[in-house]
């Protein structure tokens, strides 16, 4: 067999991100008022959203099914094959069902048709032909038709599978928006992986606090400080009052413009080198913001105070590291 030449290979692979692209776009200007009626039908039920497909279609509505879960529209997938032999006894009558099938003929899902109807299930079918028996079936049809898969030989679902995905997540979004879905819900149902370290660990989380500050009060011999700043390792000194309100800070970075200035620290004292202006975060922030200020400011640590500017903690960027924030 003569072999494909590379260009005609590039030829072909843009051919199908085109065919894919317009079949988007159509599926966009189609949508209409049963989009709508699937959105209202899941917002009002007091039950699950339960994703079933065969094939190509099972494996899409496996995707579909996380992507609802993930963002606050509780979901999940159940085999045709399997729920015809005992999983059908997961789906209650408050539930919903959203089946996918490119024919609309799927035989397992037919199968299931009777048994939901006696449970009372409400149907959504998602198919690529409004006469299949499944749209027939359904209480809401969703049009996933498309004019012809990316396939050279049309039979390998590509262009339908494509459209079946975009139009759960077309789904999943409408739905998120609806409820108010934010950041803080997303987080609790993302605890793992960097991001739920990202949106859910607050600076108070991670910081030093107590006995591990580095801190001095003015007056200090720049001798003595320079001891306390050593023992902490954080590469910064809060200067402190006595009522914890912070008036300065020394960092290793000012250490060094000292030594270039000074060549005698033993008659310093630390209100002559401090920073009086330095940068601070509150406790309820998130690490991520620290991680911008630092970035910003082009700074390895931070000082945290309370809303009264009372020193109660220190946080250097090796803790957002070790936290996982970066």
């Amino acid at each position: 067999m003569e072999k494909v030449q590379a260009p005609s290979r590039l030829q072909l692979a843009r051919e199908v991100l085109q065919i894919e692209s317009e079949a988007l776009t159509t599926l966009s200007r189609r949508l209409n008022g049963d989009f709508l009626a699937a959105v209202d039908l899941i917002l009002a039920s007091a039950g699950r959203l339960v994703i079933t497909g065969m094939g190509k279609s099972g494996h899409v509505a496996r995707k579909i099914a996380a992507t609802l879960a993930s963002t606050g529209t509780p979901a999940f997938f159940v085999h045709p094959g399997e729920a015809a032999h005992g999983d059908l006894g997961m789906i209650t009558a408050q539930d919903i069902v959203l089946a996918l099938s490119n024919s609309g003929e799927s035989d397992e899902i037919i199968a299931l048709l009777p048994a939901l109807r006696r449970k009372g299930v409400r149907l959504i079918c998602m198919t690529g032909r409004e006469g299949s028996t499944m749209a027939q079936e359904a209480d809401i049809h969703l049009d996933a038709h498309v004019e012809k898969e990316a396939c050279p030989l049309g039979l390998a679902p590509t262009t339908s599978t494509t459209v079946q995905i975009a139009l759960g997540d077309a789904l999943a979004v409408t739905l998120m928006d609806a409820r108010g879905f934010g950041q803080g819900d997303f987080a609790l149902s993302h605890p793992g992986g960097s991001l739920g370290r990202k949106l859910l660990v607050h600076v108070s989380d991670i910081m030093h606090s107590g006995d591990e500050l580095p801190r001095v009060a003015p007056g200090t011999p720049l001798k003595d400080a320079l001891l306390e700043l050593s023992r902490k390792r954080l590469g910064m000194l809060a200067i402190c009052a006595d009522d914890d309100t912070l008036l300065g800070v020394y960092t290793d970075g000012d250490l060094r413009r000292t030594l270039e200035r000074s060549a005698n620290l033993y008659d310093l004292s630390i209100d002559q080198v401090m920073s009086r202006s330095p940068r601070t975060i509150g406790p309820k922030k998130l690490a991520t913001e620290a991680v911008f200020l630092m970035e910003q400011n082009k700074i390895t640590s931070l000082l945290v105070v309370d809303e009264g500017d009372k020193l109660i903690g220190a946080l250097h960027l090796h803790d957002l590291f070790k936290a996982g924030v970066i």
